[in-house]
C-alpha cells in the first residue's frame, strides 16, 4: 500500500476507532444479548464510518464491521447450519430525504412505474424455518449470514409456528422472532426480583431467550413470531409479488402482520410511516422503523444484492425519541427476595405521550456502569417502546461538584449488611426478618393468583406490622376482631370482611398456597402443576430437587429453589404452624368435566380488556377446565377472542384476522353450553 498522506492517516485513525468500538457494540447486541448503547448511538457512529469508507474504499479491511452480516461469532454450544442462501442485513435510512433517494435510485433502474411493499420493521431476532412435505425439519438463526445456529428444537416450542404446513409443501421461510411488550415487562421484572441481569429491549429477551440449550425455558418466555419471506417464491410459493407471499404465507399457516400496505411513492410511503408511528404506543410488540420492498420478484432478482444487504429494500429507522432530565435523587427499594433495586428520581418530562419522573436503574453494575450521578443530566428514552430508561449521562452538562454515587453497604431498611449472591447482578438482603421483605411477602401471600384475601392490600399489611399483629404469613390466621377493629380506615363491616376472606383461604387447593409462599422462580401455573403432580404440600417439602424437576415442563431452577426453600427449619416450622391454623395442605382443584361436545374444547382462545364479572385468571381456569387453551397473543390460530372494556391492540389485531369476537356477557352466555 502507498505511503498515506496526512489527510489520509487521519481518515485511518478515525476508522481504526470507530471499527474498534462499533464491533465491540456488535458483540454486546448479537453475541452477548446484552447492548450497553442504544440503537441510535450505534447508528450514528456506524453512519460515520460508512460515509468514511465511501470516501476512502481503500482504507477500509476486509473484515471491516460495513462488510459483515449481523454477528460474526457464534454460539460454540448450539450445533451450526449453512444458509445456501445468505440471510442479509438491511440497508438503513433515517430522513424521508433519504428514502426518497433510495426510491429514484431503484426507480433510475426501471422503466417501468413501480410499487413497493411497506412493513412494519419488528424489533425481533432473524430466523430461517425449512419445512419438507409440509413438516418443519430444521430452525436457524441467522448468525453471520452464511453460518448460523440450530435452534429447532427451542422453536417447537413458540404457539404460533406450526410444525405442519395447511399444504404439504416444501419451503424455506424466514422472519422475526420477538417478545411482546407485556410478556418482555414480567420477564425483567421476575429478573429483577430474582437478582439477575435484566434485559435491555425485547430482542435480545427474544435472543436469549431462542439462543439457549433448554426448550423450557423458550417456552416459559412466550415468544411469538411474524414471517415474512421465502427463499425462491416464484418457484417454491408460485407467487409474484411480496403481497401475494404475505398472503400465501398466512394461508398455509404461518404468522404473518397482517397491516402492510402496496404504495408507490413517497408521499404514499411517509403516510404509511405517519401512520405506524402514531399506533406504535398501542401495538403489543416493539417497532423500530419501516421496511420497504420492491413488491415484484422478477425486479427484485434483477436488481440482486451487494454482499451484505439486498438492494431491492430499505429500513426507514425511526428517529429515537428522547428527552433531557436532571437526576435529583437515587432510591433503594427491597423486594420480597431481599433484591435490593436503584431508583432515579428526576424532573417530570413527557416522552412517548406519558409524563415521566422515575426509572429503574436494575442493579449496582448498571448504576456505576452508566456512572450515574446526584444532579446530572440525562438523556431518557423508552426502551422497546415501554420503559423509562436512561441512555446516556451528558457529562457536558454535568455539576462540578457531582460526586460518584456510593453503593450501599446495609440494606436501607433493616440496616443489615447487604450481600452480593454468586452469578447474580442484585444485592441482597439476607435478613429473613427484614420487615420491607416480610411486607411484600404477605402481600404477595394474599394477592389473588395466591390466596386470594380480598380486601388485604399493601396499606393494611403496612399497618398490620406497625402495629406488630403480624410477623409471618401464618399470624394472618389468628387476627381476630379486636385486632382489626383499631386499624385506620377499619369499621365493623370491614373487620368482618377481612376476617371472612382470611377465613375462605384456609379452604385453598394448596396450589395458591405453594405460589403464595413466595418460593424464586415459582409461578402460579407451575405450582399448580406440581401441587397436582405431588398431591400435598408435606409430600412436596420431602421432594429432591431431582424429583421436581422430573415434572413436565418445570426443570431443574425450579427444582433447586423449592428444595432449598423447604430444607430450611424456618420453611418447614411455617409448614407446621399453617397445618396447625387449619390452612389446607392438599391439591382440592378437580377440572370440569370435559365433554366432547363442549364448544370450548380444543379452543385457543385470548382474553383482553378490562373484566367485570370474572377476574382473569379465574376466567381462564375456567376455560382450561372446559378444555381450551389459553393463549397471551392473537395469532392466525386463534379461535376465540373474548374482550371486555377498553381493549386495545389484541382486539384490533382479531378484527384484522377475522378471528371470532364476544363479550364478556357472551362468554357468560355461553357457560351453560
Amino acid at each position: 500500500m502507498p505511503e498515506l498522506d496526512a489527510q489520509q492517516q487521519q481518515a485511518q485513525q478515525q476508522i481504526n476507532e470507530l471499527e474498534t468500538q462499533l464491533k465491540q457494540w456488535a458483540k454486546e447486541y448479537y453475541e452477548q444479548d446484552a447492548p450497553s448503547v442504544e440503537d441510535a448511538q450505534y447508528d450514528r457512529l456506524y453512519a460515520q464510518l460508512t460515509a468514511l469508507a465511501e470516501q476512502y474504499p481503500a482504507l477500509i479491511a476486509d473484515d471491516s464491521i460495513t462488510k459483515q452480516v449481523g454477528g460474526n461469532q457464534l454460539k460454540d454450544d448450539l450445533p451450526k447450519v449453512n444458509h445456501p442462501v445468505p440471510m442479509l442485513s438491511l440497508g438503513d435510512v433515517f430522513s424521508y430525504d433519504e428514502l426518497d433517494t433510495w426510491f429514484n435510485t431503484i426507480q433510475k433502474q426501471n422503466e417501468q412505474s413501480l410499487t413497493y411493499n411497506a412493513e412494519l420493521k419488528i424489533d425481533g431476532l432473524a430466523i430461517s424455518l425449512i419445512y419438507q412435505e409440509g413438516q418443519l425439519v430444521q430452525a436457524s438463526t441467522r448468525g453471520d449470514g452464511s453460518i448460523g445456529e440450530d435452534v429447532t428444537a427451542n422453536i417447537k416450542e413458540i404457539d404460533d409456528i406450526p410444525q405442519t404446513l395447511n399444504e404439504p409443501l416444501s419451503v424455506e421461510v424466514r422472519g422475526e422472532v420477538y417478545m411482546n411488550k407485556a410478556n418482555f415487562v414480567a420477564l425483567n421484572e421476575q429478573r429483577e426480583r430474582d437478582g439477575l441481569t435484566t434485559f435491555a429491549n425485547p430482542r435480545n429477551a427474544a435472543a436469549g431467550s431462542l439462543r439457549q440449550l433448554d426448550p423450557k425455558i423458550t417456552k416459559q418466555r412466550k415468544l411469538s413470531t411474524f414471517l415474512y419471506y421465502a427463499v425462491d417464491p416464484l418457484n417454491s410459493l408460485n407467487v409474484t409479488t411480496q403481497s401475494e407471499l404475505l398472503e400465501k404465507l398466512a394461508a398455509l399457516g404461518l404468522p404473518t402482520n397482517p397491516t402492510n400496505a402496496v404504495v408507490s411513492d413517497l408521499s404514499e410511503s411517509e403516510a404509511y410511516i405517519e401512520q405506524a408511528n402514531a399506533k406504535r404506543d398501542q401495538l403489543a410488540y416493539g417497532i423500530d422503523g419501516i421496511v420497504f420492498k420492491v413488491n415484484d420478484f422478477a425486479l427484485q432478482n434483477t436488481l440482486g444484492n451487494t454482499v451484505k444487504v439486498p438492494r431491492w429494500a430499505i429500513a426507514y429507522k425511526f428517529p429515537p425519541e428522547e428527552a433531557e432530565t436532571v437526576i435529583q435523587e437515587i432510591t433503594w427499594t427491597v423486594g420480597r427476595t431481599g433484591a435490593v433495586t436503584p431508583t432515579a428520581i428526576m424532573d417530570p418530562v413527557s416522552l412517548a405521550g406519558t409524563t415521566v419522573a422515575r426509572a429503574s436503574l436494575h442493579n449496582p453494575a448498571y448504576l456505576t456502569g452508566k456512572d450515574i450521578r446526584i444532579g446530572d443530566t440525562v438523556l431518557l428514552h423508552k426502551a422497546g417502546d415501554i420503559i423509562p430508561e436512561i441512555s446516556e449521562v451528558v457529562l457536558s452538562k454535568r455539576p462540578s461538584n457531582a460526586e460518584p454515587y456510593p453503593i450501599p453497604t446495609e440494606c436501607p431498611v433493616c440496616h443489615e449488611a447487604l450481600v452480593h449472591v454468586d452469578g447474580e447482578a442484585a444485592l441482597r438482603c439476607i435478613n429473613p426478618q427484614c420487615p420491607a421483605q416480610i411486607q411484600e411477602s404477605i402481600t404477595h401471600f394474599a394477592s389473588r393468583q395466591a390466596m386470594n384475601i380480598d380486601g388485604l392490600g399493601p396499606k393494611i399489611v403496612e399497618q398490620l406490622l406497625q402495629r406488630h399483629l403480624v410477623q409471618e404469613v401464618s399470624d394472618l390466621y389468628r387476627l381476630t376482631f379486636d385486632d382489626l377493629i383499631d386499624l385506620n380506615k377499619f369499621g365493623e363491616v370491614s373487620a368482618n370482611n377481612l376476617l371472612t376472606a382470611i377465613d375462605q383461604s384456609r379452604q385453598n387447593s394448596v396450589e395458591r398456597l405453594l405460589f403464595g409462599l413466595g418460593i424464586r422462580n415459582v409461578g402460579a401455573k407451575g405450582a399448580k402443576v406440581i401441587a397436582k403432580h405431588f398431591g400435598d404440600l408435606p409430600t412436596i417439602a420431602k421432594a429432591t430437587a431431582e424429583e421436581i424437576a422430573s415434572i413436565p415442563g418445570i426443570g431443574l431452577v425450579i427444582g433447586h429453589s423449592i428444595a432449598q426453600y423447604f430444607s430450611t427449619p424456618r420453611a418447614q416450622a411455617l409448614l407446621e404452624d399453617l397445618a396447625g391454623l387449619g390452612v389446607n395442605l392438599a391439591y382440592t382443584s378437580e377440572p370440569l368435566n370435559i365433554t366432547t361436545d363442549s364448544i370450548f374444547n380444543d379452543k385457543k382462545v385470548v382474553i383482553t380488556g378490562k373484566l367485570s364479572d370474572m377476574t382473569r385468571p379465574e376466567m381462564t381456569e375456567w376455560l382450561e377446565a372446559h378444555g381450551a387453551t389459553v393463549a397471551n397473543s392473537v395469532s392466525k390460530k386463534t379461535d376465540l377472542l373474548i374482550a371486555g372494556t377498553d381493549a386495545g391492540s389484541k382486539l384490533t389485531k382479531a378484527e384484522n384476522l377475522g378471528v371470532e369476537i364476544w363479550s364478556e356477557a357472551q362468554f357468560r352466555d355461553n357457560m351453560g353450553e
